[in-house]
């Protein structure tokens, strides 16, 4: 029998990752994985040189979660996560004698800037600042540094995921609860978790608010559509480059809300002002920023290159995963 391609991913053990992990071995790969545990840890540069030279297809998921308070240390961590794994794959793929044929990285659609008046894609879309923005900038300037001539890059700009993840738990928790009504930004006390970080840190130091209503922005993508990109950007060698990883139909807070609630068929839902959600989110040990930003993101290069979403529709998306 032929040998099975190797492919190797890296942050498996978070639910994308762990769902990139089965997609892969259902398609006939046999997958390495590198993590803080395992055969393989980020703590053994030799074993990471040694799984990935001659493997086909590499991706990196690692990185602290952004769902936690931005402390100093957190702060800090999340950066590093990012930066130091990505940087230990690079010079893995740069030292091997055959370097897999494609490199996909995770980024973040939260590099984008807080869009209301138009969506961002990869050819006109506008960076933002800050720390979220500064993270995902940082983490992309490491994973296209260098020359890696036999190596196809792309960094996966993903929107939120809606799954299995924490993220989609607590929205659809919120909404059983009866208080799935939209998050609406405001006045608060000036604060410094969100101040640039990094070589060049951008933006202010103090943090500011946006008069939304609670009509900012929602950029999503179901979990299945987000393996299957992965899965179709693995397959594809005429594309590098960032990616976003978006549904075609982003909606708006007061639509995402309003859709949770008729998911879980609970017919009211409390509107959270940013009054209500600091204190909440410091019980919650989370941060507002992650449901205030208005994201608008559309998949433009996916959309081009002849994608099909499973589930481009949220409340199709939203029963989907609450039936799981």
């Amino acid at each position: 029998m032929p040998e099975k391609p190797r492919a190797v991913v890296a942050g498996a053990s978070g639910f994308v990752g762990t769902a990139v992990v089965d997609a892969f071995t259902a398609d006939g790969y046999e997958v390495g994985t590198i993590g803080r545990t395992g055969a393989v840890t980020w703590a053994d540069p030799a074993a990471i040189a040694a799984l990935v030279d001659g493997s086909s297809v590499l991706v990196n998921m690692a990185g602290k979660s952004v769902d936690c308070r931005y402390t100093d240390r957190n702060r800090d961590e999340i950066l590093r996560s990012r930066v130091d794994t990505t940087r230990a794959l690079r010079q893995a793929v740069a030292a091997a004698a055959e370097p897999p044929a494609v490199w996909l990285n995770a980024s973040t659609a939260t590099i984008y800037r807080h869009a209301m008046d138009r969506p961002q894609t990869e050819a006109d879309g506008e960076l933002g600042e800050g720390f979220s923005v500064d993270v995902a900038r940082t983490w992309e300037q490491e994973f296209f540094a260098g020359d890696l001539p036999r190596t196809r890059r792309v960094a996966l700009r993903m929107a939120i995921v809606l799954g299995d993840g924490p993220a989609t738990a607590m929205l659809l928790t919120l909404a059983r609860l009866g208080l799935g009504g939209p998050q609406i930004d405001g006045w608060w006390f000036p604060h410094r978790r969100y101040r640039g970080i990094g070589p060049a840190p951008s933006g202010t130091a103090r943090s500011s608010w946006h008069r939304t209503r609670g009509r900012q922005e929602f950029s999503w993508v179901h979990l299945q559509d987000a393996v299957d990109a992965i899965r179709f950007l693995r397959d594809r060698d005429d594309i590098d480059g960032p990616v976003n990883i978006a549904s075609p139909r982003p909606t708006d807070n007061r639509t995402l809300m309003r859709t949770l609630r008729d998911t879980v068929g609970r017919r009211i839902g409390l509107p959270a002002f940013r009054w209500m959600l600091e204190p909440a989110m410091w019980v919650l040990r989370t941060e507002p920023e992650l449901i205030l930003k208005s994201r608008w993101v559309l998949p433009g290069t996916l959309t081009d290159a002849g994608f099909a979403f499973r589930h481009p529709e949220l409340a199709d998306a939203t029963r989907d995963i609450v039936g799981r």
